[in-house]
């Protein structure tokens, strides 16, 4: 028996990077899953590859209409909801001066609204299940500020801070809410606007050297769907080389 099983789990952001590796993850430990994407092709490709513990269903995260239909198809397709990934998210690099409001409000409409829409409407179907699992991707910008960061620092503090509240919420209901606060994840999101170089000196700048992949951030979400965290809530779990282990002057 695998560590999820039984389990069924909604990852948003499911079709390639950090998503993708959460998703084979779980179904390597006997969970089913709902692939929430916007990214079809790879979402559909990555489905086929899973096999028919998977499904993918497109989704746009800041649409509460689009939650209330995924959260359906799963529990059509597979059962109850008990694990929840809020793991879509998108990044802007941009100085104060120069930010757009419109960018801004993306970045909040996806990476805070979807995390709130996805914790709304997947609770009430956890409670009916007797319980599960919420995970919720922060960042280590949800546990200090960097330069030209100020939107995307801003929704992962904010999430984070839902991520308490929820927990407090939902505790007498069973359900738990963790968040996760990764590194530096070489992805094609994080490469695309860092580059070579940014991953470079993101690498030099942690205790262990190294910037992180996908694949060994993915086993903290298993920990933190399976039983084996049932006695967590409201936590930080960090995955970051060691990046903020030190301050200013270290490194």
């Amino acid at each position: 028996m695998g560590r999820l099983a039984g389990k069924v789990a909604i990852v948003t952001g499911a079709a390639q990077g950090q998503g993708a590796a959460i998703a084979r993850a779980y179904v390597a430990e006997g969970a089913k899953v709902a692939l929430a994407d916007i990214a079809d092709d790879l979402g559909k490709a990555l489905a086929d590859e899973l096999g028919p513990d998977a499904i993918y269903v497109h989704h746009d995260v800041s649409d509460e209409d689009s939650w209330k239909a995924v959260v359906e198809e799963t529990v059509r397709a597979f059962g109850p909801v008990t694990v929840l990934v809020n793991n879509a998210g998108v990044l802007t690099f941009a100085e104060l001066p120069t930010m757009e409001l419109a960018e801004f409000q993306r970045l909040i409409s996806v990476n805070m609204v979807g995390c709130f829409l996805g914790m709304k409407t997947v609770a009430p179907v956890m409670k009916t299940a007797g319980g599960g699992s919420i995970v919720n991707c922060s960042s280590v910008e949800g546990l200090g500020g960097m330069p030209s960061l100020v939107a995307y620092t801003g929704t992962k503090f904010a999430v984070r801070g839902m991520t308490k509240a929820a927990a407090m919420e939902l505790g007498p209901s069973n359900i738990r809410v963790n968040s996760v606060h990764p590194g530096m994840v070489d992805t094609n999101m994080t490469r695309s606007m860092a580059g070579d170089e940014g991953m470079a000196w993101a690498a030099k700048r942690v205790a262990l050297r190294r910037v992180g992949t996908p694949e060994t951030i993915a086993p903290m979400y298993v920990f933190l769907a399976s039983e084996e965290s049932s006695f967590s809530t409201g936590a930080e779990f960090v995955a970051d080389g060691g990046a903020t282990a030190t301050h200013a002057f270290g490194g």
